[in-house]
């Protein structure tokens, strides 16, 4: 019987080898199948976590969120949620017995109410112009959301009239007297969003607490929240632009910190005395402090974020990450009312980090690339959001003194078991200025060294981005590794997470330090055994998308060429696009009094070298880069008789979000590709 059995062992060591490495290689619709975690929050009680589940439905085109918790310590999680509606922001309630979210269920976005003890989730408001970004006081019966809302309402009924009045109207028109009037992906419509406080218990309309012509919060710059409600629910701390003339917003970026009373009254600035942006504020959980983040230059959206603390009693804020060159990204209080953790990039991850209003110094707790950070009430564990190049991301915990971290969450080890997904490699090649550049590479599924692959270059957007170690749906490095490419994605000078210096050598350089980096690590993967260096191709979008555009005018090194969303004439899109601080800043100036840059860094300039075959992309919703630039470089390359093909979405905007967009969006692109970089396949 003992050969017998050895045999037996042997057969199942085989088998389970075949199937380890029957592995395949990632498709759209495994991309879609992704279980999308997000938004971990933990209970008042310590005991679990609320998290948002996302479902991609393909063949109906929607993505449907609802909410899950999971017991702190780990174990089996439970859906709260369901139905077509989808549903978002889970927020506690003091006493860990109810959750307060947004959903669409109803047919429109409001606040609802889920009691955990029994019953069903109850619809809190019915406003009309609708919910969004609900928080629970921590100690108190208030609640806070957003509305946009028209500035010369008082109340509901007179914004209702003004949103029923359009709707009736056969005349489709807008008269507009100052700029911003549209943004990303939405004209404003004379609307703001304003802030709104209502009783948990009902029973009275919510109260507008910034009523006027401005946004209060304001929507912008590196601020998960642009307010905060404080743990007794007394009082509210606002970001908002109040610079003038009203048009001013558009090219300035110098918001400031708001107080007002709960049951509203005049506002307190808070933060005179900063040029920059002040955002994200949050109180400390005795309401001593509120710490936010702090650009000091106004007009540079790019500036670095500095965490700062505001001390109630005193009136004076303090620096709390002196020294540290890093943007400060998400962050929470320790329940010590001193210790604060935060997260950061750096060089392609975003660790966790800690510092403290007593003695303020930077310590990294975490690597890896984590988000959405909390503490629980006892101060002894941290929770996040964690991801890789290979890995979605899923909710984890580590000790809040740093170290291991343990996944809380599995939503999607069934599918990853299936699929070969190749880690992220790194690698360093010589960049302009001197510098070394930091190059992530994801080779294809079923690798082998001594077969010759095509290479493809992705170039990033932002320019104040960078390619990170984390899991993506819109530029999935797997996407394009399981169609046969060793994918390298460059972070070149203008990249964050290498300090504010390396950050800003980009601003007046678009089309110089930049392009050498990114040709300097062209040479690289040419250079490398297993890649063939006939056909290499580069694909980019939004300023990657002007990278791909000044490419075509530089150099005919690549085979095939992808610019999505990308910048072609400089001077036109300065008059396109809404948000100007920012071509006011990285071209150093109004095109009309220093259009030396303007004209320096145009790819339009350079039409008569253009020679590469082109796919572009655009959505007619993309108000940052809008369609103009990509209808003048398929003009351009139609003209020259040069091969090209315009892929236009008429309901997307700066990103291609829509699930079957997307998978159009993934098919042309990599068809486009395979057509030039794999002819013969």
């Amino acid at each position: 019987m003992k050969p017998v059995f050895r045999i037996a062992i042997v057969l199942l060591i085989i088998s389970t080898a075949g199937l380890a490495q029957a592995k395949r290689a990632i498709t759209f619709e495994d991309l879609m199948k992704v279980e999308r975690i997000s938004d971990p929050q933990v209970s008042p009680d310590g005991q679990w976590i609320a998290y948002v589940q996302t479902s991609v439905d393909l063949a109906a085109n929607t993505q449907t969120g609802h909410i899950w918790v999971v017991p702190v310590a780990g174990g089996e999680p439970r859906q709260l949620t369901e139905g077509t509606g989808s549903d978002s922001r889970p927020r506690w309630s003091p006493d860990s017995h109810s959750l307060a979210f947004i959903s669409t269920r109803g047919g429109s976005s409001q606040v609802w109410i889920l009691p955990l003890t029994g019953g069903e989730a109850h619809q809190l408001t019915s406003i009309s112009t609708e919910a969004d970004s609900v928080t629970w006081a921590a100690k108190g019966d208030n609640l806070l959301f957003t509305s946009q809302v028209y500035p010369d309402c008082s109340d509901d009924a007179c914004n209702k009239k003004h949103l029923e009045d359009a709707a009736a109207s056969k005349v489709k028109a807008r008269i507009i007297s100052e700029l911003l009037f549209r943004h990303w992906t939405e004209w404003r419509d004379g609307k703001y969003t304003h802030l709104f406080v209502v009783s948990a218990q009902g029973g009275q309309p919510p109260r507008d607490l910034t009523p006027g012509g401005y946004d209060a919060p304001t929507f912008f710059l590196g601020a998960p929240d642009g307010y905060s409600i404080s743990p007794d629910g007394t009082e509210v701390c606002y970001t908002s632009n109040r610079s003038t003339p009203p048009s001013s917003v558009a090219w300035t970026t110098g918001n400031h910190l708001y107080l007002v009373p709960a049951a509203g009254g005049e506002a307190h600035d808070i933060t005179p005395g900063n040029h920059g942006s002040d955002a994200a504020p949050l109180y400390s959980p005795n309401s001593r402090y509120i710490a936010f983040t702090s650009q000091q230059r106004n007009g540079y959206e790019s500036d670095l974020f500095r965490l700062f603390v505001y001390d109630r009693q005193s009136g004076a804020a303090k620096y709390v990450t002196p020294g540290f060159d890093q943007w400060v990204g998400t962050f929470a209080w320790a329940p010590d009312n001193d210790t604060i953790y935060f997260v950061a990039g750096d060089h392609a991850e975003q660790p966790i980090f800690k510092t403290s209003v007593s003695h303020p110094k930077v310590e990294k707790l975490v690597d890896g690339f984590n988000d959405e950070l909390s503490a629980t009430p006892d101060g002894k564990t941290l929770v996040f959001s964690r991801t890789t190049i290979a890995q979605p991301s899923e909710v984890y915990r580590a000790s809040a003194a740093g170290g291991e971290v343990t996944a809380v969450t599995h939503a999607n080890r069934g599918l990853l078991a299936q699929l070969d997904l190749r880690p992220a490699e790194f690698v360093n090649t010589k960049g302009a200025l001197g510098a070394e550049i930091q190059n992530l590479i994801v080779k294809p599924p079923a690798f082998d060294p001594k077969k010759k692959y095509p290479g493809l270059m992705l170039i990033h957007g932002g320019p104040q981005s960078a390619w990170d170690d984390a899991w993506g749906y819109r530029w999935d490095a797997q996407m394009f590794a399981s169609h046969g490419y060793v994918v390298m994605m460059t972070n070149f000078h203008g990249s964050t997470g290498y300090g504010q210096k390396f950050v800003e050598e980009i601003s007046g350089d678009w089309g110089g330090a930049p392009y050498q980096d990114l040709m300097n690590a062209t040479d690289y993967l040419e250079s490398l055994p297993y890649v063939d260096k006939t056909r290499i191709g580069a694909a980019g979008a939004s300023f990657g998308g002007f990278m791909i555009d000044w490419i075509a005018g530089h150099t005919h090194r690549f085979k095939a060429l992808v610019s999505h969303d990308g910048v072609f004439d400089n001077r036109s899109m300065y008059g396109e696009t809404e948000e100007l601080w920012f071509p006011e800043h990285e071209l150093h100036g109004l095109y009309w009094e220093k259009g030396s840059l303007y004209e320096k860094w145009s790819p339009s300039n350079f039409v008569q070298n253009f020679q590469t075959p082109m796919l572009i992309v655009e959505g007619q919703l993309d108000f940052r880069v809008p369609q103009a630039q990509a209808f003048g470089i398929f003009t351009a390359l139609q003209r020259r008789g040069i091969p090209s093909k315009l892929l236009y979405f008429e309901q997307e905007g700066h990103f291609v979000v829509k699930p079957q967009d997307s998978q159009l969006w993934y098919k042309t692109v990599l068809g486009w590709l395979d057509e030039y970089l794999k002819p013969d396949s």
